[in-house]
């Protein structure tokens, strides 16, 4: 695997940062990931856009151009031949001086790295096995605006989960709302009404879960924006989660209560993979530098 780190693209082996880079040592960095189709990043400009927000909030220069960083990403998609893949980008504000001052760490590292992307089917989302997490996230936290690499709730969130034998844990707030998976966002179903958790309860602002609300307004389902309590959650009439990764994803059961396969979600999903399909297809229109 090749890896675009720093202005150079090395053999992953090669892709090497300082144990004294803050991101190391304090999670001191931020990183985005996206899906590549067709050789291109779906909604490009909204995950750049909350790249900037969280390095603007961490007060973290990035050292290259938009511009600069999408013909890189093209170049390392023709580099490793994964036209369909996930890109991740992490920027670390670089190394600098022992203690938590960032005083003297002028030099952020970059780095662009290719993973595989699961295979999904349109019309069959996948069904996850949830479980809800014993970590409690704050309400009204500016942090959960982007994505910082210190995610240690979110970590232990997923490691209960694969230690009870699920596929994702769900966290509740420091106000008893169910609020977001550990690296997804939350809907449910109630009488033909998508709902999701509001942003001040603490979630990630995610770039599928705006898109969901696109695709609502398209196949003319109402939505609704309302914090819920686990046992109401349990109540829904079914849920699913939005990730970069996997696009939609229903749930098959939370705890010990099951869930029937929804129509509504199979056809957000289809949907969703027809949107991705044609704002990344050859000679397509990137909507998204428009949002």
């Amino acid at each position: 695997m090749i890896v675009f780190l720093n202005g150079h693209f090395v053999p992953e082996e090669k892709a090497v940062v300082s144990v004294f880079d803050r991101a190391f040592l304090y999670g001191d960095g931020v990183f985005e990931a996206l899906r590549i189709s067709n050789g291109k990043p779906f909604r490009w400009q909204q995950h750049l856009d909350r790249l900037q927000s969280g390095l603007d909030y961490l007060k973290i220069a990035l050292p290259y151009s938009p511009a600069a960083l999408r013909d890189y990403t093209t170049r390392l998609v023709a580099e490793n031949k994964m036209p369909d893949s996930l890109l991740r980008i992490t920027v670390s504000r670089g190394v600098g001086r022992r203690g938590y001052s960032p005083a003297g760490a002028d030099n952020p590292s970059t780095v662009l790295s290719l993973h595989p992307a699961p295979a999904v089917d349109p019309a069959s989302p996948p069904r996850w096995k949830l479980i809800t997490s014993s970590v409690r996230l704050p309400a009204r936290e500016p942090l959960a605006s982007f994505k910082t690499c210190a995610k240690i709730p979110q970590i232990v969130a997923r490691a209960e989960a694969d230690a009870a034998g699920a596929d994702d844990a769900l966290l509740l707030n420091n106000e008893g709302f169910v609020v977001e998976g550990s690296s997804s966002n939350l809907f449910w179903l109630e009488r033909g009404v998508v709902c999701t958790s509001p942003l001040p309860s603490g979630i990630l602002p995610g770039v599928t879960r705006l898109l969901i609300s696109e695709l609502c307004s398209k196949l003319q389902l109402p939505t609704r924006e309302v914090n819920i309590s686990l046992d109401q959650l349990t109540r829904a009439d079914a849920i699913f989660l939005s990730l970069t990764s996997a696009g939609i994803v229903a749930a098959a059961s939370l705890d010990k209560t099951a869930f029937q396969p929804s129509p509504i979600i199979r056809n957000l999903s289809q949907a969703y993979w027809t949107l991705l399909k044609t704002e990344t297809a050859c000679g397509g229109t990137e909507t998204e530098q428009k949002d």
